[in-house]
């Protein structure tokens, strides 16, 4: 027992079954199996081990620990704004909101710690030499701080210390908001790369942050109570049903968005960004692009939301998972068009497009990440489960 708090308080030991156990055993082992692999690339080479270039330095672990970073920080927003505007009828859910937005954060942080090769390094010179004109330094370090408040927050959750617990989950939604915007930077300040450059991308990392968070949010509690046998209440599926709504209006909005954003590279701007374009139009990408970030990831959500006028809770849950998938091929698709187009196209006999395929250990780290956010979840469920159905005084 800690400051009045007590696990078995919050434990909630039905949720251990034989069948969730197994399963949360093979999302560690996933995680397992694929923090191996990320450690043997160390002693290896990531220049052996994955298959990035000089020329394509950003692959799938980029774009994946962008995906975690930027599902976290959604769901940071959406617990803060529950919590800071108690009764709203997303606050009975908000508690298992920063559960979640903690594990996707630390998922992103596994991943992005095996793409660096030396991640020590980071960790002593961030604080030793830090460069405050380094978008990526301001990225790392807020996120980083983001992480101690919603610690800290989950905590106070637990020993029902609701009102300092509101103000933390404020700061930590207001340093992900900047790390958030401050990774759409990393990739809008680069004029080299014209697919990317411009000032649309931290906005547009901002609205996806807000629909992937919902769609998580929406998912993960379907889930928690699929895994419980047990009906969803009224309260916890109008906490459901206003996830639905930030999800079905990020939705429209990422769609208009993404509409511009390609109509912008077509009508004039920089020839690099056009052909980058035409790689997921008509392209290498074009199967990721109109199949599992258009179609999977947007279109179809957004009608079954429409159709069911967000009145079925499992065509919500599957909503959020096609929105999950899309948003990760999306994530995927943007890093690699990004890099697809040499930057001096036409000389020295350059191809149209450089080639990327990730390489096994990638899909292996990659894979692992998502069992780190899978076990954290059922053992969430497992060992906080009667704080998330405790709604508290926020």
């Amino acid at each position: 027992m800690v400051n009045g708090f007590s696990l078995a308080a919050v434990a909630e030991p039905k949720v251990a079954t034989p069948k969730l156990n197994m399963l949360t055993g093979l999302f560690a082992l996933l995680a397992v199996v694929g923090i191996s692999a990320g450690l043997y690339t160390f002693y290896a080479g990531h220049h052996v081990m994955y298959n990035n270039t000089r020329q394509m330095p950003w692959g799938i672990l980029i774009s994946s620990y962008a995906f975690f970073a930027i599902t976290s920080t959604g769901l940071c927003l959406l617990a803060a704004i529950s919590h800071l505007f108690g009764g709203n009828k997303m606050a009975p859910i908000a508690n298992r909101v920063v559960w979640l937005s903690i594990i996707t954060i630390i998922g992103a942080f596994t991943l992005i710690g095996f793409e660096i090769e030396n991640p020590h390094r980071m960790l002593i010179y961030n604080i030793l030499s830090p460069n405050l004109t380094s978008n990526i330094w301001w990225m790392g370090t807020l996120y980083g701080m983001a992480v101690g408040f919603l610690l800290l927050e989950f905590f106070l959750i637990l020993t029902k210390n609701y009102k300092i617990a509101v103000i933390l989950g404020v700061c930590g939604a207001l340093a992900e908001v900047a790390a958030n915007t401050n990774l759409g930077a990393v990739f809008a300040t680069l004029a080299g790369h014209p697919f990317w450059y411009g000032s649309q991308l931290p906005v547009y990392f901002l609205c996806s942050a807000f629909m992937s968070g919902a769609a998580a949010a929406v998912m993960f509690t379907n889930l928690a109570f699929k895994i419980r046998n047990r009906a969803i209440d009224a309260t916890s599926m109008a906490g459901m049903k206003s996830a639905g709504k930030v999800m079905t209006l990020t939705l429209i909005l990422i769609i208009v968005a993404t509409a511009w954003r390609f109509i912008s590279f077509f009508v004039g701007g920089a020839e690099g960004g056009r052909v980058a374009a035409e790689a997921l139009t008509s392209g290498p990408l074009a199967f990721n692009f109109w199949v599992f970030e258009i179609l999977i990831g947007l279109a179809i959500p957004l009608g079954l939301l429409l159709i069911t006028k967000l009145n079925s809770a499992p065509a919500m849950a599957f909503s959020g998972f096609l929105v999950l998938v899309g948003q990760f091929f999306s994530r995927y698709d943007l890093v690699v068009a990004g890099q697809l187009v040499p930057h001096y196209a036409g000389w020295d006999n350059l191809p149209t497009y450089f080639t990327y395929v990730p390489s096994v250990s990638e899909m292996l780290v990659t894979f692992g990440g998502i069992g780190v956010v899978g076990a954290l979840f059922l053992l969430g469920e497992r060992f906080f489960g009667r704080a998330f159905d405790d709604h508290g005084a926020h």
